[in-house]
């Protein structure tokens, strides 16, 4: 408990140092304290305590992490309780208060909460029309009242996101994004090392699998911050840089690219790693070595164009590509001239291979960048 405990005050110190999740969790819970509360006063005032309580959970549905999901939650909500409270009206004028006429409003609210139009609050088509057919008996001035409360409680969400609106993290996606590349320019960088040193560090070479596979996983990680906040751009009356969708578009192609990119180097890299296991890296002729080294120094080059935060130049992207094509090619003259060596041709097939497909994948995401400025 204890540990609970200080755990959650250091994520309201960091929360109150730097913007941030946990900054924009804090905040959320905030107005959702005084929303609910605000709500909850309302309809006590001003409604009968059978229907209060819809008000503070309401203003919970309508204050969601961005403003767009709270007024379609919002909207979603409200058309089920409409339907829940229409349904009950009806059965009970026509069929009366009984126990099969309650089944058949059960039936029916299940059958109708199944529309996908409804998202997650199909299940409230049922709960509402239980209240307004049990504690109301479908009289329209308790379904009435029923929607008086959950109108104060969605007034009072949705003022609360309006007053103070999510704040908006393009800068921050752009930056993340950015480090991603900067990590996998260092990567292939040291896969460059691991070529062209003649005793590279084994221990290293593993290291640097795994630092694929991790790389991998932020690159999901930051995918979905990233949609979220194209999400939380919606409707937002926050400003934010000029061209935010458009950039958080663009951050989403390039780490389109980096994740098809890092399927390729961890290739590259388990071939390596195996060729040390075997010894068969040190028979790989210089030549060969020289041409992937070169090569992937020049692919570092162009993730890092692909990476930047601002917009891509496709100038020197374009020209890094033609270069890195001319490398594999002399990789490959090298990779045939040693074909009589049957330890390496395996080896150098492989790592050609993987080139080629990177490079394919890079002039893939260079073009999709270009379309997306």
């Amino acid at each position: 408990m204890t540990g609970t405990v200080r755990e959650a005050g250091r994520y309201v110190r960091r929360a109150v140092r730097a913007p941030g999740s946990e900054r924009d969790d804090v905040v959320l819970h905030l107005k959702t304290v005084a929303a609910a509360m605000t709500a909850w006063v309302l309809a006590r005032h001003l409604l009968p305590p059978a229907v209060s309580t819809f008000a503070p959970f309401t203003a919970l549905v309508a204050l969601q992490a961005t403003v767009y999901r709270s007024l379609r939650d919002c909207a979603q909500y409200l058309f089920a309780m409409a339907v829940g409270a229409a349904l009950a009206a009806t059965l009970a004028a026509v069929a009366g208060i009984h126990g099969w006429s309650f089944g058949l409003l059960t039936l029916l609210a299940l059958a109708v909460g199944r529309f996908g139009s409804l998202g997650s609050h199909g299940t409230q088509v049922a709960i509402v029309g239980f209240f307004a057919f049990s504690s109301g008996h479908g009289r329209i001035d308790y379904i009435g009242q029923l929607v008086a409360s959950v109108g104060i409680g969605a007034a009072c969400g949705i003022v609360a996101h309006l007053v103070l609106a999510p704040a908006r993290h393009t800068l921050r996606r752009q930056e993340a994004v950015a480090a991603l590349f900067t990590r996998i320019e260092r990567g292939v960088g040291d896969l460059a090392d691991a070529f062209e040193t003649d005793a590279p560090d084994a221990d290293r070479v593993r290291r640097l699998r795994g630092d694929w596979r991790g790389l991998s996983a932020d690159a999901d990680r930051i995918r979905q911050a990233v949609d979220a906040e194209l999400e939380n751009s919606r409707l937002n009356p926050r400003r934010s840089i000029d061209g935010a969708r458009e950039a958080l578009l663009r951050a989403r192609k390039a780490l389109d690219v980096a994740q098809r990119c890092l399927d390729h180097l961890r290739s590259a890299g388990r071939s390596l790693d195996h060729a040390l296991s075997g010894g068969e890296r040190e028979a790989l002729p210089p030549e060969f070595r020289r041409a992937y080294t070169a090569l992937l120094r020049t692919v570092a080059t162009a993730m890092d164009a692909i990476g930047e935060s601002t917009r891509t130049d496709p100038g020197p992207l374009r020209a890094a590509l033609d270069r890195a094509s001319a490398e594999l090619a002399r990789a490959q003259e090298q990779a045939a001239a040693s074909a009589d060596q049957p330890a390496v041709t395996a080896l150098q097939g492989t790592l050609v291979t993987d080139a080629g497909r990177l490079l394919e994948e890079l002039r893939e995401g260079c073009g999709e960048l270009e379309r997306a400025a």
